[in-house]
Order: C-alpha cells, then structure tokens, then sequence
C-alpha cells in the first residue's frame, strides 16, 4: 500500500538520494561517467534541456523509486530538474543557505557577492525556469559554494514562505544617508 505524499516536500528517502548523487558527482575521485554526466548537466541552459540528459533521468528515477515509486506531478518535476541542473555546478557543500551565500562577504570585501537588486529579481522570478537561470547565474558569484541540502529543499518548496525565508536571511546592504 503506497501513501499519499506532501506534493510541497521532497521527502527525506529522496533527498538522501539526490545528496547521495551530488557527492559521488562532485567528488574530486569521481569516474568518468560521472565527470560526464556533471558536465552534461552544467552545460543545460535551461529546464527542458536539464531534463533531457540522461543523467538527469537516471536521478529523477532512482529518486521516485526512493520516495515510494510515484512519479511527481509536472510542476515538481520542474522542481526536481532546477535542483540537479543547479547541483550539478555546486563544487563544494558550505554549511550557508543560499541567501546566506549570497550576502556573505568574502574577507577584504565591502559589498554582498550578489547584490541586492539581484537577490530581489531573484525573489520576484515568476516561475521556476526563471529561478533556474537566476540562480545558475548567482552561483559563479558565491564560488559554486551552498549547502545543497537547503538548495534541495529551497528550489523543491519555491513559494511565499521560502522566499520570505531567504528575505530575512540575506543580509540587505545598509543605505547611504538615509
């Protein structure tokens, strides 16, 4: 007998797998059919291509088989293919959230790696293909660094409470003579 699942959650079987995927991608030892799969990943430019690689299928299926064997409904897919297409660049895990990340300033560095008009479209993105390439974009800005168990949950859950969440996260720039 299978249960229903909170179409707003990943679930933690899941998640254990797709954290289990990145690591054995992202490893500094991994084969090469990793390293393949990785670069495949990083070069898709958008959703439809993310979910057209074959790695992308291979997690996405060992994923639904962790979490019960039901395939998520279209719009979670969406969900699951931004969060591999964006692990895929994450180098290194940092025990920071993303919003953490983005306003983290680097020693010596007097502004956020993203700025707060970025991290305000970010909030603002329309839909999740949106968020995608914001956010592919922001990466390179916090050195390819976030904890990718967050990033997981962030992207999965996208919503008011997430992006409230991210608000009070990011450390927003003082403003000059105000």
């Amino acid at each position: 007998m299978t249960t229903a699942r909170n179409p707003y959650e990943l679930g933690p079987a899941a998640k254990a797998v797709f954290l289990q995927w990145w690591h054995t991608v992202s490893s500094e030892t991994a084969g090469g059919g990793s390293r393949a799969d990785r670069a495949n990943l990083k070069r898709a430019g958008d959703l439809t291509a993310v979910a057209c690689t074959p790695a992308y299928q291979r997690v996405y299926r060992d994923m639904v088989a962790a979490n019960g064997g039901l395939p998520w409904p279209p719009l979670q897919q969406e969900r699951i293919a931004a969060l591999i297409g964006l692990a895929a660049h994450v180098k290194s895990r940092v025990p920071m959230s993303l919003p953490q990340a983005m306003s983290h300033h680097l020693e010596g560095a007097d502004r956020n790696p993203v700025s707060d008009l970025r991290f305000s479209r970010l909030l603002n993105s329309p839909d999740i293909e949106a968020l995608f390439i914001g956010l592919r974009r922001c990466l390179p800005l916090i050195d390819y660094q976030v904890d990718t168990a967050t990033l997981a949950d962030d992207v999965f859950e996208w919503g008011d409470a997430v992006k409230k969440r991210w608000a009070y996260a990011y450390k927003w720039p003082a403003k000059d003579g105000g």
